[in-house]
């Protein structure tokens, strides 16, 4: 399958215009274990024929980790430079891997003037499974796995989507195992809040850790997250207990790239 993704500016250059933004973020971008989640991300998009374009080198960070961290005035120059160019493109629809990227675009936009449809991939995955444009076949089965989810703060707790990855999943014909602390009680992955990019304070453990043998105590074969922070800080937990061997951390993305034998 040949594999090309169209950037917005040359989608206008040929007069076209797609039917979605996919909004790659920094993590999507830069991070070698993230770009395998925005190939599968692309990959689906291609396969249920969605016209869709990328910002390539003109997207920048939303700004949540500076605003996260602080920095209103460096959020509010990044976010304004972004929504003049979104504006500009006239960007109605916008599809991203990160929830971090997710909220910032959704919820703190607006207030600067960009005002457009955005909503996670899990989300656009589930209604393109509603819409049978998606199934589970022809692909890697997952028939008896056991599966357990670990909810992002910012797609759950901050904008209430639980049932989108959740329904995913479900149609897998996997065993679907829920943790202890999940939903509206979830526990974070320890990266929010532009902890990621910085050391922990002293303590007498890492989050992630904990988060990592809460849902190891689950015996599962596979650990699904929805989040690119998540997934280092799950995958880096998964690794203090030497269990990579045995239990994989993916993508809501490329389980169904998997399933549906796209990856």
């Amino acid at each position: 399958m040949e594999f090309n993704v169209p950037t917005m500016a040359q989608m206008i250059a040929k007069g076209e215009t797609p039917e979605i933004l996919f909004w790659v973020g920094c993590a999507g971008s830069f991070d070698e274990r993230a770009q395998k989640i925005t190939k599968d991300i692309a990959k689906i998009l291609q396969h249920v024929g969605l016209k869709f374009a990328i910002l390539g080198t003109e997207e920048s960070c939303t700004g949540d980790p500076a605003k996260r961290a602080g920095n209103e005035f460096l959020f509010q120059m990044q976010a304004m430079a972004n929504i003049e160019l979104l504006n500009a493109y006239e960007i109605k629809k916008i599809v991203t891997g990160c929830p971090h990227c997710f909220n910032t675009l959704k919820n703190e936009y607006p207030e600067l003037g960009g005002n457009y449809e955005v909503i996670h991939h899990s989300q656009l995955i589930q209604s393109l499974i509603d819409e049978g444009k998606l199934k589970a076949s022809n692909g890697e089965t997952f028939k008896g796995k056991k599966i357990t989810f670990h909810d992002p703060c910012y797609l759950g707790r901050a904008n209430g989507v639980y049932e989108a990855p959740r329904a995913v999943l479900q149609q897998l014909d996997a065993d679907l195992v829920e943790m202890k602390r999940c939903k509206t009680t979830g526990l974070c992955c320890g990266a929010g809040g532009a902890q990621m990019f910085k050391e922990p304070e002293k303590g007498n453990r890492d989050i992630n850790v904990t988060r990592a043998e809460e849902a190891l105590s689950l015996q599962p074969d596979i650990i699904a997250a929805g989040c690119p922070f998540c997934m280092t800080m799950l995958s880096d937990g998964v690794k203090h207990f030497e269990q990579e061997n045995k239990v994989q951390v993916l993508d809501i993305a490329e389980i169904t790239a998997k399933a549906n034998g796209l990856s």
